[in-house]
């Protein structure tokens, strides 16, 4: 009964919220402040929980919890249904309870603490005092700004600068807090409380929403206010901005003094009354920008043919519907209290992708409709955790495509209101708001869309991968744009923007987004790259533009100040590299449109089926050049459709390339020399697989270098000796003469051969590297009888000069390693020990070929592994750390990155896959974790637990860098002697 009075009252205060004329605003008609109102709002919530802690600390003394002692009955009570409940979810939908503990852990850092609401209530409730304190203005034109004072600039970009109209300043009509934080949706570490200022509508014309009008007088009346608050000791700074970096729509960024409101942003937002202006005025097929305005020209055509305006409409209504958005949220979050996690949730989710902020962003608000809208359609029920609307949003994003299939949140829909076909003529990407004249997504780019749609897919594979740790995948890892993308390129001086839009005709564009000609350039260029890389990329995105507020005696940053666009590839490894880009056949009427995109570098070529196409083959011989053909196709078509200059592009995908340059001609990096390395080793593989005469058959044939699995940092070059510098021996060997040159080093390409096991090998340990000695022998004879290869035999090892290249074969006996741990105690009993001649033995016949082999399937795999690797490696000896970290701890920390590259995608070139490995360097926890590398996936997902498990069982006697792989689960081989604990990479931990 109790509960039920409890809801019945929760359910009253709510219903009495939701039709309080004003209560979103800052104060109630009754006198009643917003934290009193929220706090009535949300008492009903948590009420049941207070009076249960005041019950269980009834005994407490001077706020001393004591412990709490259950009867008999209580100990042994069955689970609630919600503990049952809660119990069930973990299972079904959490991988274990330590992630749910972790979501909770970081809701409550991200959220606001109680306090600190109370002060920023507290001082909302003073601004206010001060906006109704503003004094009134004479009645001025609009371009007549001389009552402006001389330190206070408008914070519009007003070109052209005439405009009809008249402007005066009147006391808001209301000051009302919308937005997340009355929602309780804000999170930590900046916080930004939206305070939106109603003009009067005495202020405002009928034909306000024309030419710029009403967001002139939006600056202006802002400009007022800063002009006063700046001159108030409350604030610490009075700055302007752009709400989402958006030039024609000003804010006005307040902050406070004080430690107990730090890092807290107000931002005041002027829009005009509801109802002031018909939302049928500002439909995406509207014009309200007049041509012969804009362009200064004769006005005795103006309003004929002018163009629609969508997104200039859209800037107007978005003010018109705040307290509508407001509503539809209030709405869907009444007795939801998952909601409010699931968007802090989501919020850090976008924050971490960088896809929040800036103009055309997925932003917080954008993302708290979503849930909203999908709440109204039962796609989320009001019983869901954080977690579930999280993993809802996320597989929403991942399968609908919005470009192609809008949605719209309206349910009662105004015929007059646009249809979603008419949204999808105007915009790249459709969300339409509860009115269904708003479309939410108006600024975003449908580049920008595919990349949170490609974010929601990886997103939702992590957390269905039991072997990756989701909550750090996705809530903790920063995504920044130079670490998700594989190859990235700023163009520079964007005032070369305007000839685009003169190039691509895009002066409309340019009307409708107030005259900012990047903005207007940006989809067309994106479109026209995407077209030309085609299939060599799987993502083509674009950063996001922010512009930073600015000092109220400033003016307005103009469109130039933006120091540069970047954008991002993310290459597609099976088809990034070709030379060649196949057209249409010649006949084909799909041919004159390829040869009028690809320009003078379309040409005809017969191929090999027969057919006769229009084709672009691109200059790249070796692999870097390959690499880098993306360049040359950005570059190029940059340049044709776009009138922007190579001098204007900053291309960085092969930066670093230089350091790991073999030789200078051609400029290679080392690709095609390991390439020839391998071929002559296998070609030496089988030589030594099919000779005949030796007394034992080969078993296997492994090599251990780094370079036969591509990964050392200098392949070796093919030397031809000059034999005029030489003379031959009586061997055939060559001595150099002492007035010649010193002969190049060619380092040693060490090959382990197994022999098979025989009853003639002998047990004791001397006989068998006589043996072996032996077998060396053998093999020089046998290779140099049979295929005339140059070899040098010694006891330990036989060297084969072979087309160019020096290969050091070691015959190898499977059981010697046990051999060698043979220990006759006192008592003279046989025992097994491990010694350090035997585990060097075991790791160099049996470990490292094991390791060289899989790894050299692994660049088969992943081609960029290879360069990552090398660019490691070189990395680490420069910071003279190459004698602690040995090379196959290097080649198996990069082979991580390939192997689990969440939260990105496995690296497609050298240069990310080096910054990814710093990245792994300074933030993996070696104290308290393995770095568990599943080589060709023989880890199964029940083991990464067990491995983990024994990892901090005898943490103390394990190396302070530890990889597990696996062959080596629990002694990590390869640093058990390096790095030590006061390696620059360690220390930090």
């Amino acid at each position: 009964m109790a509960q039920q009075e409890t809801t019945r009252e929760q359910k009253s205060i709510v219903s009495d919220v939701t039709h309080h004329e004003n209560a979103e605003s800052i104060d109630g008609d009754d006198g009643t402040t917003g934290n009193e109102i929220r706090q009535e709002y949300t008492s009903s919530e948590s009420s049941l929980k207070k009076k249960r802690a005041v019950k269980r600390a009834g005994d407490a003394e001077k706020g001393i919890l004591k412990p709490i002692k259950l009867s008999k009955s209580d100990l042994y009570k069955p689970p609630t249904n919600e503990e049952l409940n809660q119990l069930k979810e973990t299972e079904n939908l959490f991988h274990s309870s330590l992630l749910r503990m972790q979501i909770e852990e970081l809701l409550k850092e991200v959220r606001l603490k109680e306090k600190r609401r109370n002060c920023i209530d507290a001082f909302l409730h003073e601004v206010k005092n001060v906006l109704s304190s503003i004094p009134e203005t004479s009645v001025t034109d609009i371009t007549d700004q001389s009552w402006l004072p001389r330190d206070v600039k408008v914070p519009f970009l007003q070109v052209p600068y005439n405009v009809k109209g008249k402007f005066c300043f009147l006391p808001p009509l209301s000051v009302k807090v919308v937005g997340s934080y009355l929602l309780d949706m804000c999170v930590k570490p900046d916080i930004t409380v939206d305070v939106a200022i109603t003009m009067p509508k005495e202020i405002l014309q009928d034909k306000d929403n024309l030419n710029q009008r009403y967001h002139r007088k939006r600056a202006l009346y802002l400009s007022h206010i800063a002009s006063y608050l700046a001159k108030n000791e409350l604030f610490e700074s009075v700055k302007f901005g752009y709400m989402n970096s958006n030039h024609l729509k000003p804010v006005l960024l307040i902050k406070p003094k004080g430690k107990d409101v730090k890092l807290l942003t107000v931002r005041l937002l002027a829009s005009a009354p509801q109802g002031f202006f018909k939302l049928g005025r500002f439909l995406p097929s509207k014009n309200n920008i007049r041509s012969a305005w804009f362009m200064e020209q004769s006005l005795s055509q103006e309003g004929v043919n002018d163009p629609p305006t969508p997104h200039y409409n859209n800037s107007i209504l978005t003010d018109l519907v705040l307290e509508q958005h407001l509503h539809f949220l209030f709405n869907a979050a009444t007795d939801f209290p998952g909601m409010k996690d699931g968007v802090a949730i989501l919020k850090v989710w976008l924050r971490q992708r960088e896809l929040d902020k800036g103009f055309g962003s997925f932003s917080g608000f954008i993302a708290s409709m979503l849930v909203a809208y999908l709440v109204s359609k039962h796609k989320i029920n009001k019983m869901m955790s954080g977690y579930q609307i999280l993993r809802n949003v996320l597989q929403f994003l991942a399968t609908t495509d919005l470009t192609e299939n809008g949605i719209t949140m309206a349910q009662n829909k105004d015929d007059s209101a646009p249809s979603l076909a008419e949204f999808h003529q105007a915009f790249d990407v459709v969300m339409v708001d509860p009115s269904g004249y708003v479309n939410l997504c108006a600024e975003m780019t449908a580049s920008k869309y595919k990349q949170v749609q490609f974010e929601a897919k990886q997103s939702m594979e992590i957390l269905d991968d039991k072997t990756t740790d989701g909550f750090q995948m996705l809530l903790m890892t920063p995504k920044p744009f130079v670490r998700t993308f594989d190859h990235v390129f700023f163009i520079k001086n964007l005032v070369k923007l305007q000839g685009t839009c003169k190039k691509m005709n895009l002066l409309n564009e340019m009307m409708d987004h107030g005259g900012n000609y990047i903005v207007a350039a940006l989809p067309y260029i994106v479109s026209v790259l995407l077209r030309g890389l085609g299939q060599r990329v799987q993502l083509f995105s674009h950063s996001l533009i922010e512009t930073p507020e600015w000092a109220i005696s400033e003016d307005p940053p103009k469109h130039k100040d933006i120091k540069f666009l970047t954008f991002g590839l993310l290459l597609n490894s099976e088809f990034c590299t070709i030379v060649l880009d196949r057209g249409p056949q010649a006949d084909n009427p799909e041919a004159v449109e390829f040869r009028t995109f690809w320009g003078q570098k379309s040409e005809l070529r017969r191929f090999q089926d027969g057919a006769i196409c229009e084709a672009v083959v691109w200059q790249a011989e070796t692999m870097c050049e390959k690499r880098l053909i993306q360049e040359q196709i950005i570059q190029y078509l940059l340049e044709l459709h776009a009138d922007i200059p190579s001098s204007s592009l900053s291309y960085v995908g092969g930066l670093l390339d230089s350091i790991i340059k073999v030789k200078d001609e051609p400029l290679g990096t080392g690709e095609e020399e390991s390439v020839a390395v391998i071929k002559s080793y296998d070609d030496l593989s089988r030589k030594l697989w099919n000779l005949e005469e030796l007394p034992l058959t080969v078993t296997s044939v492994q090599g251990t270098h780094p370079a036969l699995r591509y990964t050392d940092v200098f392949p070796p070059v093919c030397v031809k000796p000059d034999y005029a510098c030489y003379k031959k021996t009586k061997d055939k060997s060559l001595l150099p003469l002492e007035d010649k040159p010193c002969p190049v080093y060619i380092p040693a390409l060490t090959v382990i051969c197994h022999m098979e096991g025989s009853g003639k090998w002998p047990q004791d340990k001397e006989a068998i590297k006589r043996i072996k000695a032996a077998f060396h022998i053998r093999l020089t004879e046998l290779l140099n009888q049979q295929h005339q290869l140059l070899c040098r035999p010694t006891a330990t090892h036989v060297d084969v000069y072979k087309d160019g290249y020096v290969f050091r074969i070691q015959v190898a006996y499977h059981r010697e390693p046990l051999i060698l741990k043979e220990v006759i105690t006192p008592e003279g009993m046989l025992k097994y020990k491990d010694t350090d001649e035997s585990l060097k033995l075991e790791t160099d016949t049996i470990h490292r070929p094991y390791l060289t082999s899989t790894l050299h399937g692994l660049q088969q795999q992943f081609p960029a592994y290879s360069g990552t690797c090398r660019l490691a490696k070189r990395w680490i000896r420069a910071q003279l750390l190459g004698d602690f970290i040995s090379e196959e701890c290097t080649d198996l920390m990069v082979a991580f990155l390939f192997l689990h590259p969440a939260p990105h995608t496995p690296p497609s070139s050298p240069q990310v896959g080096l910054l990814r490995f710093l990245h792994l360097l300074a933030t993996f926890d070696w104290k308290n974790n393995p770095l568990i590398v599943n080589l060709n996936g023989d880890i199964k997902d029940v083991e990464y637990p067990e491995i983990k498990n024994d990892f901090l069982t005898i943490r103390s006697q394990l190396p302070v860098l530890f990889i597990a792989t696996p062959k080596d689960r629990k002694g990590s081989m390869w640093t058990k002697e390096q790095p030590s604990a006061q390696a620059p990479f360690l220390e930090k931990k």
